[in-house]
C-alpha cells in the first residue's frame, strides 16, 4: 500500500461543519469567486500556525462577512455596524491576554466605522485589524462605498465616481500610517497566487505582532466582488491584480515591528471599596442613608416616565435611581427622547431591585408616571396587572381607566405652578410617587436631589414640591379608603 502525506488539509480553527443552513454545511455562504473565502481560510491558517485558537476573539461586523462566527471555531462576537474596532478596544483592555482579530469591509470601516478605526490607530490599541477593500458595497446592492474609484460606476453613482460630486476614493492605508501609534500597516491583493501568499504572510506578521504585544497592526486586502462588479470571478481577479492598485498601491506604509516597545500591561483594578471615591461618589464623610428597606427585600420596580420634553422627565427618573444606589439597589435609567427635546416625546425606563438587573428596557412597568395625556394613552395598555398609574391630570380620562390597576390621578402642574414653579411638577409626582408606594425613603431621596439639582432655589423649591405631593396623595389614598 502506498503511504500518503497530507500536504494541506482544513484549518483546525474553522468548525468541522458550518450550521448555518441545514443543508451545504461544508459551504460558506460566499458567492463564487469572492475573496472573503480566501482570507478566511489565510487568516485560519495563521491562527493554526501560532496555536493560539484558544485565546482568539473574532470581531465579525455587519456586511458580507457578517456570518464570519458560523465559519470560525474561536471566540466570536458580531457588533454594529462600523462599530468593531471600538468593541475589539473594550475586549482586548478586559482581556488582555487574548488575540483580538477586527475584520471589516470597506464599506464597514471606512464609512459609518471611520471615526471609530481612526481612533483606535491613533491610541495604539493592541489589536488586529483586517479590512477587505473591494471598493463597493457588497451586501447591500452595489453602492458606492468610500473606497469606489473615480470614474467607476454604481447603483449611487451611475455617472461614474466624480471627485467634485462625490470626492476622491478614501485611503485608509496611507491615512492611519500617517498617524503615530500604529506599529504595522500593509495592503495587500488577492490579484494571482503569489499575491495570495504575499497576503498570507501580512496577514500572520500582524496577528504575531499583537501575540508579540507590540501595538495596532492592519492589513488592507484588495479583494474581488465578482456578483456586484459583474465580472466572472477570473475576470474579477484580474481587476484586482491591474485595475486596483492603480488607485491603491501596494506596499508596506509603517513598518515599526523590530523597534516597537512593549505595551505596558494595564493598570491593575482598584479595589472595590476605593470605587466610590473615585467616582466621585463619596462626600467627604457626610452620612449618607443607605441600605435596603426591611420592606423593599423583594423589590423589583420596573418604572416607565413619560411626557413632554421640558416636563422633567428624564430628571425625575434620574432622581429615582440616585435614590436607588444610596439604597443599596441594583439601578437601571435608560433615557428616550425625540430630537426636538423641547415639547417632543420623552419617556425614561428605570428599574429599581434587589436583584441583578437582566435588561434596561421596561416593556411591562408595574409603575407608570404619565405627565400628560398623550403618554398616559401609549403606555397603560402595558402596565402590569396590580400595578400603579399616577397620572398628572384632574381624573383618570373614562376610556383609560382600568379596574386591575390602582391609580392616581392629580393636577401635578397647577401644584407645582402654587409653590412657584410649574417645572416643579415632576417633583411633586414623586413626593405623590413615594406616598402611594413606599419604594423609597424622603431621605434617600433627598439625598438625590442635592446630589443632582445645584440650585439653593431649586433645592428649597424641589423639597416643598416632593412634601406637597406626598400630602395630596395622602388625602387622595384616604378618600378612596
Amino acid at each position: 500500500m502506498p503511504s500518503y502525506a497530507v500536504t494541506h488539509e482544513k484549518a483546525k480553527s474553522f468548525y468541522p461543519i458550518y450550521e448555518r443552513k441545514a443543508e451545504l454545511q461544508h459551504q460558506t455562504h460566499y458567492c463564487p469567486g469572492c475573496g472573503h473565502g480566501v482570507v478566511h481560510k489565510l487568516i485560519a491558517r495563521a491562527i493554526d500556525e501560532l496555536g493560539i485558537q484558544d485565546r482568539t476573539i473574532l470581531i465579525s461586523p455587519v456586511g458580507c462577512s457578517v456570518f464570519a462566527y458560523y465559519y470560525f471555531d474561536v471566540g466570536n462576537i458580531q457588533v454594529a455596524h462600523g462599530r468593531a474596532p471600538a468593541v475589539a478596544t473594550a475586549v482586548k483592555r478586559s482581556c488582555p491576554e487574548s488575540i483580538v482579530l477586527d475584520y471589516q469591509g470597506d464599506g464597514d470601516l471606512a464609512a459609518i466605522g471611520c471615526a471609530e478605526i481612526v481612533h483606535a490607530a491613533n491610541r495604539g490599541e493592541p489589536i488586529t485589524v483586517i479590512f477587505v477593500n473591494n471598493a463597493i458595497y457588497g451586501m447591500t446592492g452595489g453602492q458606492m462605498a468610500p473606497t469606489t474609484p473615480l470614474g467607476v460606476k454604481s447603483t449611487t453613482s451611475p455617472f461614474g465616481r466624480n471627485q467634485w460630486n462625490e470626492g476622491f476614493p478614501m485611503h485608509v492605508s496611507e491615512l492611519l500610517a500617517s498617524l503615530e501609534a500604529p506599529v504595522y500597516v500593509e495592503r495587500v491583493a488577492l490579484g494571482n497566487n503569489k499575491q495570495v501568499m504575499n497576503t498570507g504572510r501580512a496577514l500572520r506578521r500582524a496577528i504575531e505582532n499583537q501575540v508579540r504585544g507590540i501595538g495596532f497592526s492592519l492589513v488592507e486586502v484588495l479583494s474581488p466582488c465578482p456578483t456586484i462588479w459583474k465580472l466572472d470571478p477570473l475576470d474579477a481577479q484580474r481587476r484586482v491584480l491591474e485595475e486596483m492598485p492603480k488607485t491603491f498601491p501596494l506596499g508596506v506604509f509603517r513598518d515599526r515591528t523590530k523597534d516597537a516597545p512593549m505595551r505596558p500591561a494595564p493598570a491593575a483594578a482598584p479595589a472595590l471599596e476605593e470605587i466610590a471615591g473615585i467616582l466621585g461618589l463619596a462626600d467627604g464623610g457626610t452620612e449618607v442613608p443607605r441600605g435596603v428597606n426591611p420592606a423593599l427585600q423583594s423589590t423589583d420596580a420596573r418604572l416607565k416616565i413619560a411626557g413632554f420634553g421640558g416636563q422633567g422627565v428624564l430628571l425625575l427618573g434620574e432622581v429615582l435611581a440616585e435614590a436607588g444606589l444610596t439604597a443599596g439597589l441594583e439601578v437601571s435609567w435608560l433615557p428616550s427622547y425625540g430630537p426636538e427635546m423641547r415639547s417632543g416625546t420623552s419617556n425614561c425606563h428605570v428599574r429599581l431591585s434587589t436583584k441583578p438587573i437582566d435588561s434596561p428596557l421596561v416593556s411591562v412597568p408595574n409603575v407608570l408616571l404619565a405627565l400628560n395625556e398623550p403618554s398616559l394613552r401609549k403606555f397603560i395598555g402595558t402596565v402590569q396587572p396590580g400595578g400603579w398609574v399616577i397620572y398628572n391630570g384632574t381624573a383618570m380620562p373614562d376610556d383609560c381607566a382600568r379596574a386591575d390597576v390602582r391609580t392616581i390621578a392629580l393636577p401635578f402642574t397647577r401644584l407645582g405652578d402654587e409653590l412657584g414653579a410649574a417645572k416643579a411638577a415632576n417633583i411633586v409626582m414623586l413626593g405623590a410617587l413615594l406616598e402611594a408606594t413606599g419604594m423609597l425613603s424622603e431621605e434617600q431621596v433627598t439625598a438625590a436631589l442635592h446630589k443632582l439639582v445645584k440650585s439653593p432655589r431649586w433645592i428649597e423649591i424641589d423639597l416643598a414640591a416632593m412634601a406637597r405631593g406626598r400630602e395630596e396623595a395622602r388625602k387622595e389614598i384616604h378618600h378612596e379608603n
